[in-house]
């Protein structure tokens, strides 16, 4: 049964209401119109197909498109637009500016509980000359995510391949995430983190300012990036890197013991650090040697965390990796 609409003075005339299986879709041209909880301001201009859940409040200037769906306690304050074939969850926030969806074809994707920041533009076509704009192109992003201002995360730019963001991530002002980034969940990218297209991101990933990361590269769970560092080449799970070219600086300790690593782990990690990376001697062994030596450890091979950091080590020399970063040797075993 359709709810019981009221103003605080009249109903506009021109006020219409159409009603779905789940969502209501409401527009004003007068009044400020009040509906199943829901506050769409006068000058907002909502397309009458688009579906809106309750308790919905849209401000000022915005914008809704024919094809968008915003779920429940969605937030839209002043001038922020969504635009295309794009669907919200429920509670989420688009701050001032903001603007989500494009109308090239395929979609975006917006899980629940998402805020969304001034000025942030998320779910536009890619920045990839390859692409083409009659191709699907798609955006995924999961929930709970708080995606800061003048951040920007692109669609694939192939009707083939998503960009997809996880959940719990804090994407800080002003970062870049370009075309088929894959991003998993409770990462930190620290302001003006830029991350080229077909970057892999695992879980637990910190980075510090302005740090860049080179298309295709792969970044380990619990890793950790340095203030601008430009990284061109696959940082391995657990570990720490800077510079320019970034290279590897030992293991992200500190992250390892904030996330709940065992002493036993941390020491383990460590050991097995030391030999692949620190030990350097006569006998010129080679790094495949010195994995292998690792691998064969009795002491170590049985700790889980080693085992992870080997297999995330070997994988980055696949075919189509890049490899690691650069490491420095130093004396003693």
């Amino acid at each position: 049964m359709l709810m019981k609409l009221s103003t605080r003075n009249s109903i506009s005339s021109s006020l219409r209401v159409i009603q779905t299986s789940r969502f209501f879709s409401y527009v004003a041209d007068e009044e400020r119109v009040y509906a199943s909880n829901s506050i769409i301001h006068p000058t907002a201009i909502v397309h009458p197909n688009a579906l809106l859940g309750q308790g919905v409040s849209i401000g000022p200037f915005c914008s809704i498109s024919s094809s968008a769906k915003l779920g429940n306690g969605c937030q839209l304050y002043p001038g922020s637009h969504v635009f295309g074939n794009t669907e919200l969850g429920d509670s989420c926030t688009l701050m001032t500016g903001a603007v989500v969806g494009d109308d090239f074809p395929g979609c975006t994707v917006i899980g629940s509980n998402n805020a969304i920041g001034y000025h942030a533009v998320i779910g536009v076509k890619c920045q990839d000359l390859k692409y083409k704009p009659e191709d699907e192109c798609f955006l995924e992003v999961g929930h709970n995510n708080d995606i800061r201002e003048h951040t920007s995360i692109h669609r694939s730019s192939k009707s083939t391949d998503r960009t997809v963001i996880g959940d719990g991530n804090l994407i800080m002002g002003a970062c870049h995430i370009a075309h088929d980034c894959k991003i998993g969940n409770n990462n930190i990218f620290a302001n003006n983190t830029l991350l080229a297209g077909h970057v892999e991101v695992e879980d637990y990933v910190h980075t510090a300012g302005a740090a860049v990361v080179h298309q295709f590269c792969h970044l380990g769970s619990f890793s950790f990036l340095g203030g601008g560092s430009v990284v061109s080449q696959d940082v391995p799970k657990y570990m720490m890197v800077a510079g320019n070219r970034a290279e590897l600086r030992g293991l992200n300790l500190v992250g390892l013991a904030r996330r709940g690593f065992s002493i036993e782990e941390i020491r383990s990690l460590k050991t097995a650090y030391r030999k692949i990376f620190m030990c350097t001697d006569t006998t010129a062994v080679s790094f495949e040697e010195k994995l292998a030596q690792v691998e064969q450890h009795e002491g170590l091979i049985h700790i889980p965390a080693v085992r992870a950091l080997l297999q995330s080590i070997r994988d980055s020399f696949a075919e189509d990796r890049r490899g690691i970063c650069k490491y420095r040797s130093w004396n003693g075993c």
